[in-house]
């Protein structure tokens, strides 16, 4: 969407303060011996008692509140009272919800414990190149470009990006234009970030792969060749200079 008005922009700030809120309680809340339903409901619970909705739940019929995916998984896990968390896990926690007809997404990947796996390179590399990526967006940049400085800096730490799982834009609904924010260089996308616009901006950064792949179960999303991934997310708003951080609450950066 496009921020028309002051009461555009409240909207919008409620409902990222709530998604961001619930996923620094959650990442508090997830340790060694809790199952990722147990996470799942504590997360709803949150959302529900702000009074949003759940995004994945409302729009596809997704079978829990958030996506948690723990190690091998990428995208899209289904909470489940079998999975266990385990001290050294690698999990990732995508909250997104409703509130008021404003919609807002936000994630974050992070290590359950002792870093026992050594996975905290890989976080913290997706971590700071979402950092790098957001404050180089403003109005007239092109999506490819931030595509581009994503990669390179993911190739630089000795990674890859996940060219199939991108950005996009948010506000009235949960997937609105532009609907490919690429971790790479796409260059048949010759669109630009336009002032004063809502986007959410992801890194997808991998140890291996550079597909994923659906799950039989029909959402769980793994690598094509392996390995783990770590996701970072904020919704924002582009202007003409810094952007606005709309989730920066969740403290995913800290």
């Amino acid at each position: 969407m496009s921020i028309t008005t002051e009461a555009e922009l409240a909207g919008m700030k409620k409902i990222s303060e709530a998604v961001a809120f619930t996923l620094k309680e959650m990442r508090k809340f997830a340790k060694p011996g809790i199952s990722t339903k147990e996470l799942d409901d504590y997360g709803g619970q949150i959302l529900n008692d702000l009074g949003a909705k759940s995004a994945p739940y409302l729009t596809y019929g997704f079978p829990g509140w958030t996506c948690i995916s723990v190690d091998n998984e990428f995208c899209h896990g289904i909470p489940s009272e079998k999975r266990i968390l385990q001290e050294g896990d690698l999990i990732n926690i995508d909250v997104s919800a409703e509130l008021d007809g404003f919609w807002s997404d936000n994630g974050g990947s992070f290590v359950i414990g002792n870093d026992i796996n050594e996975h905290q390179k890989l976080v913290e590399a997706s971590r700071d190149i979402l950092h790098k990526a957001i404050h180089n967006i403003k109005g007239g940049v092109r999506i490819s470009d931030i595509g581009f400085l994503i990669e390179t800096e993911a190739k630089k730490r000795g990674y890859k990006v996940i060219k199939n799982l991108t950005g996009h834009g948010v506000g009235r609904s949960l997937h609105e234009a532009p609907h490919e924010i690429a971790n790479y260089r796409d260059r048949f996308n010759q669109t630009r970030f336009k002032k004063n616009s809502v986007v959410a901006i992801e890194t997808f950064i991998s140890t291996s792969s550079t597909y994923a792949e659906t799950l039989k179960d029909g959402w769980t999303m793994v690598g094509n060749k392996g390995g783990f991934m770590a996701q970072h997310e904020h919704t924002i708003v582009v202007t003409e200079g810094k952007p606005i951080i709309l989730t920066e609450m969740n403290e995913i950066w800290n």
